[in-house]
């Protein structure tokens, strides 16, 4: 039984390193082979060029002009790429905010997302406070958060905690200073 594992949240909150932190011990837990897709790997370099050619800014990740034109169709490709390696039998992990998707529990439609019946279905909410969160992405000084930094206050109206209550189907994460206990509890729930 393949499985598709989204790591999701707002930038700066760790995605990226969580996921690719615990994919060896999730392929050891469950003796099973995993593709990597993190959005911004296999959209960055395109993005660029795309930006460069329309705004002239090849670092604009999250200007009006590229939430227009390209942030669906980078989705789009993300799980499209997904959707091949799973019907190969290969489980997936997903890496990208996807909050629109959350937004909608699309995440969590199986005939939304188009992917095998058998598919094992986890969405981890990965979170930080804002302030943390926004720490993380002065010091980590990647010029693709150039337009965000600069006009954060517009970026953070977009910034939501998802209500447990209502999002049953998602695996809350809080990335701030996780110990061994509270990621290992993660891997457990993401392996079973």
């Amino acid at each position: 039984m393949p499985r598709l594992i989204f790591f999701c949240g707002h930038a700066g909150t760790g995605k990226s390193t969580l996921a690719h932190r615990l994919i060896g011990p999730l392929m050891q837990a469950t003796g099973e082979p995993f593709c990597l897709l993190d959005k911004d790997t296999l959209y960055g370099r395109y993005s660029a060029a795309a930006m460069a050619a329309i705004t002239g800014d090849p670092n604009d990740r999250d200007s009006p002009a590229y939430l227009e034109n390209l942030r669906d169709p980078e989705y789009q490709g993300l799980l499209d790429t997904a959707r091949e390696n799973l019907a190969l039998g290969i489980s997936v992990l997903v890496i990208g905010p996807l909050s629109r998707e959350i937004k909608a529990h699309q995440l969590h439609d199986p005939a939304w997302l188009n992917i095998p019946v058998e598919t094992a279905v986890r969405i981890v909410w990965v979170h930080l406070p804002e302030d943390e969160a926004h720490a993380r992405i002065i010091r980590r000084g990647n010029p693709n958060d150039a337009y965000k930094l600069a006009h954060w206050d517009a970026y953070r109206t977009r910034r939501f905690m998802p209500d447990p209550a209502e999002y049953p189907e998602l695996i809350y994460f809080n990335n701030l200073t996780p110990g061994q206990a509270e990621t290992e509890a993660l891997l457990r729930a993401l392996s079973a």
